[in-house]
């Protein structure tokens, strides 16, 4: 019988525990998929505390990326083949060995992705696309300052903020972490442990702030964001994986003219279905093409969910985390 993750209490990583469990029946528009590879994401180690939007009945699996090959399709799929290598997109399932879903949730592994590409591009990509595209409008010639940009989603967004021709000044708390950042298309480097990221800012824009702030870290740094946006600036709310909410200074938003802006990817890919769809379309022609792919910190076999949710939870990780079925 297939295995799987499955979170039967809300907890730490540590509590959740890898069963056996009897295959998933085959209903009508849906496909079996054997996973070779799982993508680790912030909200998979909110989920299983209870800490996040959706909080799914118990038991549950969590995991909402992974890809592998098709091995069984519904009478009634003609769109795809058994032995299709697909990515797959769920709000659950995805840390096992096989996962059953319809078959409109899959997307053909770009060529010369591996399993484990897959499995991490689409979460980080789609957000970051959602928000500096969709959400920000980021323009050519534009400052684009990305804190936490040695993470997923991080790189995500120093990637594509590349690609739409902006100029891009990357945070993270490590030389290593700005490395990575400055391979993947950072102009600018800026450690937040050894230097005032708001002076850092300001003296490499000459005083003017940069047009769009990319937050996933949320806490003081997003606080402090106010500080150093431009006049008219955007501010991109994408996450708090510092673990604080702050409280913003209303007076500051005010003096800088500057938008503030919410980035929930996920929930407007099912309030705007159409923008989503675009939104695939231009990722998966890039990553096509060679401009966009993951940077992958980290492969652990299933059995070790735990340390690879841990990786992300203690801000270790440069890059993606990707679980291995297979080993």
């Amino acid at each position: 019988m297939p295995r799987a993750v499955l979170c039967r209490a809300l907890g730490p990583p540590e509590g959740l525990s890898l069963e056996e469990l009897p295959p998933a029946p085959l209903g009508p528009g849906e496909a079996r998929v054997r996973l070779a590879a799982c993508g680790v994401n912030f909200p998979d180690t909110l989920i299983i505390r209870g800490l996040y939007q959706h909080r799914p009945e118990l038991p549950f699996i969590p995991g909402v990326e992974s890809a592998g090959t098709i091995t069984e399709l519904a009478p009634d799929v003609g769109s795809w083949r058994v032995g299709d290598r697909v990515i797959t997109r769920q709000r659950t399932g995805g840390y096992a060995e096989e996962i059953v879903l319809p078959a409109k949730a899959l997307v053909a592994l770009p060529a010369g992705f591996g399993f484990a590409e897959g499995a991490s591009f689409l979460v980080a990509s789609l957000t970051a696309y959602h928000a500096l595209v969709q959400r920000a409008s980021l323009a050519a010639g534009e400052t684009l300052l990305v804190h936490g940009a040695a993470g997923g989603v991080g790189l995500a967004a120093v990637e594509l903020g590349k690609l739409l021709g902006a100029r891009i000044l990357a945070t993270a708390s490590s030389a290593a972490k700005l490395a990575v950042a400055r391979q993947r298309g950072a102009d600018e480097l800026i450690d937040y442990t050894k230097e005032d990221f708001v002076e850092a800012v300001r003296s490499r824009t000459g005083g003017a702030g940069a047009d769009v702030i990319f937050d996933p870290v949320g806490g003081e740094v997003l606080a402090q964001s106010l500080r150093a946006v431009a006049w008219g600036g955007r501010i991109l709310i994408v996450g708090f994986a510092g673990g604080a909410i702050p409280e913003l200074a209303a007076n500051r938003i005010l003096l800088r003219s500057c938008s503030v802006i919410g980035v929930r990817a996920g929930e407007a890919a099912r309030k705007e279905p159409e923008r989503a769809r675009a939104a695939m379309t231009a990722l998966m022609a890039l990553a096509e093409a060679g401009h966009l792919r993951p940077h992958i910190a980290a492969t652990l076999p299933l059995a070790r969910f735990a340390e690879a949710m841990r990786l992300l939870m203690e801000r270790q990780a440069i890059g993606r985390v990707v679980l291995l079925p297979g080993g």
